[in-house]
């Protein structure tokens, strides 16, 4: 079993003729959907329009994947680099006429008639009726292609620096007596470690290794959301929060009820914090550098081996189709698996539509939480396999529902493991599902104030690295409560998290609270009728890229605008709470 990923069926390499063939016929593309544009009039001149830019979509997707991939198992593969810079520079030009489009759109009165009276439009129907409301939103065709050009030297610059400095940061560490330099991102994965010494001298070097690139770091962000200031704001959005919930096809509503569900249940997760510094011998709540400290005797690694079996007999319960989808991933190279230097940190899933495919990049060291980790990933590459026959124009789920299969496929994994746990096994499955609870509640809620400050912070001034860090631990301390100690906090969050960094995913993070609770409520509802789910749950996945969120919910029955939803999906876990708290007296 190979541990690192093939991409050589993207490409061989960035100088193969099968990738500058590629590279030559999206150039090709690119002018040809500007000279449809000029030539919008009637159905069939849409059609062509449409035919054209699902074929700029499959070669972009394809290159693109194939550049990123690249870079993020090696950043400093410079060619990666340049290929993305060529490429960026090269779609930027889809900027005019896609903005033709989508104001030739808008003044069409009576668009359902027209996509009526045509096959292909009919299967376009949701884009094409997105992107002539988006069309309100459209600066000048002029200002668009500005804009867009310059985000290459703008927000997509300064992303790359922040990956290319915390990819590559060292922090100094005393391990078995000796000083050594490693990686940041094995650093960051001693949290883990069952020593309380190694745990708390890996956060200590971490905290020490940002001082290094943290004024670099907050240039980059402030720079970043400066420019996502000032185009929401140019483009008519009340603020970057009404632009995301509009690109992510959701309602303040949805937002709202999820939100104050997520407030009323904190004190429940302040119990199992203070329930866990406990067992680690503390008096004033959990250190940070605590909060993945391990629990329980049943501190079990799991070879990479092993935890692929783990992932695969428990997804079995589920599905075979889920099953055999992470099989495939598995047996086929789809997975890059340690971490190594030059690697970034983290996970993810990056589909690849016109193969059929994914790849999942991993951190992985063989802890339960690395396993749950990998059904996570997995979980997204199932959500990739179930709109394998849609068209990739129809594939773009919005942020609420990209965590949806993820954390439900966790949820299956901790649920099946739970059944024929021992106590002493129970408790370590149960932390581990509550410490990824607890991350995307509280740590999520904080990330969601942070940016909030952030944003407001920003259209008055740019925030130094102690506004930064002060207004990370304001938001830790509203978020956790008691919780956790506040003497131990963690202020640079703010800077090795990737998703601050992209100017086209602000506030990525209450879409991971979504995520999971509306997993929860869908293997809640798993439970209860197995087959009437099974028989939603792909098409409710095939979906959800052609659909607003509170439409695809409906599939399976959920008003996602109601607060008794979300207090529903938050129960489950409460009850998660108590039990790990009646096992903890037990231990204690």
């Amino acid at each position: 079993m190979n541990h690192t990923w093939s991409l050589k069926e993207l490409y061989p390499n960035f100088n193969a003729p099968s990738f500058m063939a590629d590279m030559t016929a999206l150039e090709h593309a690119v002018v040809l959907l500007d000279k449809k544009a000029d030539g919008l009039s009637n159905v069939s001149s849409i059609e062509a329009y449409m035919v054209t830019l699902e074929e700029i979509r499959k070669l972009s997707s394809k290159l693109y994947a194939f550049c990123n991939l690249s870079f993020s198992t090696d950043t400093s593969n410079q060619m990666a680099l340049q290929m993305r810079s060529k490429l960026q520079i090269l779609t930027s030009n889809l900027t005019a006429p896609m903005t033709k489009f989508m104001n030739f759109l808008a003044k069409l009165e009576e668009i359902d008639s027209l996509i009526a009276s045509s096959e292909i439009l009919q299967k376009y129907a949701f884009v094409l009726n997105e992107s002539k409301n988006k069309a309100s939103y459209l600066l000048t065709e002029q200002e668009e292609i500005l804009a867009s050009k310059l985000a290459i030297t703008g927000s997509k610059a300064w992303n790359t620096l922040q990956q290319k400095l915390t990819s590559t940061l060292k922090a100094t560490v005393i391990a078995n007596g000796e000083k050594k330099e490693l990686p940041i991102t094995v650093i960051r994965n001693m949290a883990y470690d069952p020593s309380a010494d190694v745990r708390k001298e890996a956060y200590t070097a971490e905290l020490a290794a940002y001082k290094k690139i943290d004024e670099a770091v907050a240039m980059s962000l402030n720079s970043i959301k400066g420019e996502v200031l000032t185009l929401s704001g140019l483009r008519g959005y009340t603020s970057p929060l009404h632009m995301t919930l509009e690109l992510s096809r959701m309602t303040k509503a949805t937002l709202d009820a999820m939100l104050e569900a997520m407030k009323k249940y904190m004190p429940q997760f302040h119990k199992y914090l203070k329930t866990k510094a406990k067992l680690l011998g503390h008096e004033n709540g959990l250190p940070f550098y605590d909060l993945f400290a391990p629990i329980g005797n049943a501190t079990k690694q799991f070879t990479y081996e092993e935890g692929c079996q783990f992932v695969l007999d428990n997804f079995k319960l589920f599905s075979d189709k889920l099953a055999e989808t992470a099989r495939i991933a598995m047996d086929k190279e789809w997975i890059d698996v340690e971490p190594r230097e030059g690697k970034v940190s983290g996970a993810f899933c990056s589909s690849l539509h016109p193969l059929g495919e994914f790849r999942v990049l991993l951190n992985y060291t063989g802890n339960l939480g690395d396993v749950t980790t990998m059904a996570h990933e997995l979980g997204h590459g199932y959500h990739a396999i179930c709109t394998n026959e849609e068209s990739i124009l129809n594939i773009d789920y919005p942020m609420p529902l990209a965590e949806t299969a993820s954390t439900f496929c966790e949820t299956i994994v901790n649920n099946a493991a739970l059944k024929i746990a021992t106590n002493d096994e129970a408790i370590t499955i149960l932390e581990n599902s509550l410490q990824d609870a607890t991350q995307v509640i509280l740590d999520i809620y904080s990330r969601f104030l942070f940016e909030s400050t952030l944003f407001s912070t920003r259209e008055d001034h740019p925030l130094s690295v102690e506004e930064l860090n002060q207004a990370m631990l304001n938001a830790q301390k509203e978020a956790y409560g008691n919780g956790l100690d506040h003497d131990t906090l963690h202020p640079y969050m703010w800077l090795i998290k990737p998703h601050y960094y992209s100017a086209g995913l602000n506030f990525y993070n209450f879409p991971y609270a979504f995520g999971l609770l509306f997993a929860k409520g869908l293997y809640a509802k798993y439970l209860i009728d197995p087959e009437f789910f099974k028989g939603r749950y792909d098409q409710l996945l095939a979906a959800s890229g052609k659909m607003s969120v509170v439409d695809v919910c409906k599939i399976m029955d959920i008003d996602v605008e109601s607060t008794d939803f979300w207090e529903s999906s938050l129960e489950i876990i409460s009850k998660d709470i108590e039990q790990f708290i009646l096992l903890a007296e037990g231990a204690l």
